[in-house]
């Protein structure tokens, strides 16, 4: 599993390399070749997903220039009682914080205030940033795409909470009773973490 892994990033990195190349040169043998290191990189994903490779061609180059990590957004709310507020993913029934991937337009912040009012119904006030974790250094499973996930914790302007067009279900939960998590999303290490910012055992952002 980590050589899948490994080959898995390797493969991404050679498509962002040649993605990066097309964008930036104007010789016409270079690109042909980054076109060339492109394509074998799709068909080197392809492989390692099981995806098609006509699949991971739509769904993987951006044609906008430099090649950079998805950002995704995590809100971090705990209520009076020490818990935190979760939601049910009516993708695959498990759960995570309020979150979702940065939208054009919209400041870290305030993705994160739109993110919890559609997921959880709740109005937040956006504060600090504990982490910003580079997806690869945790246990998440494999993905397409290169990303960063940034927890920002939440102060909650009411507990009013309701499940959105994503969710299934929304709740609080102490730290000992923390549901089946939605690992794409986040990870036990991380939810924990979440609990000792939230009992000032961590005082600094943590970074990847």
């Amino acid at each position: 599993m980590k050589n899948h892994s490994e080959l898995l990033m390797l493969a991404k990195r050679v498509q962002a390399i040649a993605e990066n190349g097309l964008h930036y040169t104007e010789n016409d043998y270079d690109q042909e070749r980054y076109g060339e290191l492109e394509n074998i990189s799709t068909q080197m994903i392809s492989l390692v997903t099981n995806l098609s490779h006509e699949t991971i061609k739509l769904a993987t180059p951006e044609k906008n220039g430099y090649r950079t990590p998805k950002i995704d957004v995590r809100c971090v709310i705990f209520n009076t009682q020490d818990e935190v507020l979760m939601v049910k993913e009516r993708v695959d029934s498990c759960w995570s914080l309020p979150g979702g991937w940065c939208d054009v337009g919209y400041t870290p912040t305030e993705v994160a205030k739109k993110e919890a009012f559609e997921e959880a119904g709740i109005k937040v006030k956006a504060g600090r940033v504990l982490a910003i974790f580079d997806k690869k250094c945790h246990d998440h499973p494999e993905d397409l795409f290169y990303t960063y996930k940034i927890f920002i914790e939440c102060a909650p302007e009411n507990l009013e909470i309701s499940t959105g067009m994503e969710t299934l279900d929304v709740g609080f939960f102490k730290q000992d009773q923390i549901p089946e998590l939605s690992t794409p999303r986040n990870t036990t290490y991380q939810v924990q973490k979440m609990f000792d910012f939230h009992y000032n055992r961590i005082h600094w952002p943590i970074i990847d």
